[in-house]
């Protein structure tokens, strides 16, 4: 009876494990030819990019997708509550989601934004084969993985941009006075110049083309503040760009997928209706 019970718990916790984590593919991306070994990479995967890929169920697929950008000031990244804790949410709306670690900058732009383009070259790829509309690929970024989201929205030709950008509490200038100095030092460097600062200050890219946008903040946000989404989202209405800007009383900096952030059950409402839209 003993070996009963414990062959059944052992069933249950193998179930809940199955259930809570959906399945994945990780694909590498091309920007490097060789991945080093893990003992001998010292930034812990982040120097070889990947896209982690969850596809819906098939019957449930409705050709959308979204690539997700998780946060860390350019310098690591929150895979979790900004990255794979959202694959659940988006596989049970039929849209297939991906997950990039993408390459910090250290000082050269060029880096995360290579990684995103690979990424969407990947994701048009396969997108027969994954039931992916190649039209219908959003990107999504939170705090600097929001400013990647925005620059990508931004800096690509037309053609190529994301269908639509959510943006979690992202920075978007690169103006001292409003962004986050981390993020602002390790993508451009210790003293960038001002064309550099200009080039990269998200608000100041938005014109006739950019994709619609739903962007998130929190007013007590004490890491990136609120006036990066105002600014982006005051930039898409000059242009006539669809825009929705959320702006909750609390929950700080990060909150991502997180039970903790109070207005989850709004927000998520929210984040529904203009996924329908």
């Amino acid at each position: 009876m003993k070996h009963l019970h414990l062959a059944l718990l052992f069933l249950f916790v193998l179930t809940a494990l199955t259930a809570q984590e959906p399945l994945f593919t990780e694909y590498p991306l091309n920007t490097v030819q060789q991945k080093p070994a893990a003992d001998e990479d010292p930034k812990k995967g982040l120097t070889a990019p990947t896209l982690r890929v969850y596809l819906p169920e098939a019957e449930k697929a409705t050709g959308r997708m979204v690539i997700a950008l998780p946060g860390g000031g350019y310098q690591h990244l929150a895979l979790f509550h900004e990255g794979y804790d959202w694959a659940d949410y988006f596989l049970g709306k039929g849209i297939a989601f991906g997950v990039l670690k993408y390459r910090m900058p250290a000082g050269d732009h060029t880096i995360p934004f290579a990684d995103v383009q690979a990424s969407f070259r990947l994701v048009k790829e396969h997108a027969a084969e994954w039931k992916v509309n190649p039209d219908e690929i959003g990107i999504m970024g939170s705090s600097a993985g929001g400013h990647l989201a925005s620059t990508y929205a931004t800096h690509t030709p037309a053609a190529e941009r994301p269908a639509f950008q959510i943006l979690l509490y992202p920075v978007i200038s690169m103006d001292p006075a409003l962004t986050h100095a981390g993020s602002r030092r390790n993508l451009l460097g210790e003293n960038p110049s001002l064309e550099l600062t200009e080039r990269f200050s998200n608000e100041l890219r938005v014109d006739a083309n950019t994709p619609p946008a739903f962007i998130i903040f929190a007013a007590d946000d004490k890491v990136v503040p609120p006036a990066n989404g105002l600014r982006y989202a005051e930039a898409m209405t000059r242009n006539n760009r669809p825009v929705t800007f959320l702006l909750y009383p609390t929950g700080g900096h990060g909150f991502g997928n997180r039970e903790s952030f109070t207005y989850k059950k709004q927000f998520f409402q929210e984040l529904d209706r203009w996924l329908k839209q």
